[in-house]
């Protein structure tokens, strides 16, 4: 029962992490798109929120992986992080 909890709260964190990623590319793409000031600055700023965001859930994600798993645990984090291009 623990394994699975443990399992379903490391899918909830790339969960997350797609999420973040797909909002992170949303806006890097209208990054300096607006010809008012304010509108890029906002972006900027919102650009950098997720990306930190993002920083801190992979953290997140990291300290519940188990470390004695082995191989098979790194082979299953690698294919998640690929999935959503990270």
């Amino acid at each position: 029962m623990a394994e699975d909890y443990a399992h379903g709260r490391r899918d909830g964190l790339r969960l997350a992490l797609a999420v973040l990623a797909a909002e992170e590319a949303k806006w890097a793409a209208l990054l300096g798109e607006s010809p008012s000031w304010r509108t890029n600055a906002t972006r900027e700023v919102r650009h950098k929120t997720l990306q930190v965001a993002q920083t801190r859930v992979r953290t997140v994600l990291n300290r519940y992986t188990p470390k004695d798993d082995g191989p098979a645990m790194s082979d299953e984090l690698a294919k998640a992080l690929d999935q959503i291009a990270l």
